[in-house]
């Protein structure tokens, strides 16, 4: 059981450290958002003398892709941190097992740590942590 714990407060901090890797990369698409906002505002600034050479729907693409890319990014570092939050305090068990699934699309250090987290919540000692009975796979019948 002691095993079982260092393993969770190891596993806390990744989901702390991956949230945070997860937010500075989530602002990478701020590129599209800025791009976007000029060809708006500004076109003259992007294509030269001739504002007529890009129409206003191509920074209207630009700006809301850029904007749904970093906010998905940034909800999705959320979710990670509260995972980590919630694997210190031992609570929400489903949660922190269904975002470490999530994980793993994110290669490599969500996959890494998804599998990892996967693994340490299938355990039965970490299930009793957690208050979970034991399922035993027993089917109940006459």
């Amino acid at each position: 059981m002691n095993d079982d714990l260092k393993h969770i407060r190891l596993l806390s901090t990744f989901h702390y450290v991956l949230g945070g890797i997860t937010f500075l990369f989530s602002l990478l698409p701020m590129i599209h958002v800025v791009i976007g906002w000029v060809a708006i505002v500004s076109p003259e600034k992007m294509m030269g003398q001739d504002a007529n050479a890009m129409p206003p729907l191509i920074g209207w693409v630009f700006l809301l892709i850029g904007i749904v890319f970093v906010s998905l990014g940034i909800i999705f570092a959320a979710v990670i941190t509260v995972s980590g939050r919630k694997l210190s305090k031992l609570t929400s068990y489903w949660f922190s097992f269904v975002v470490a699934c999530v994980e793993c699309i994110f290669m490599p250090f969500g996959t890494v740590l998804g599998i990892f987290t996967i693994m340490v919540l299938s355990r039965e000692s970490v299930k009793a942590l957690y208050g979970m009975k034991e399922q035993t796979g027993k089917v109940s019948g006459p």
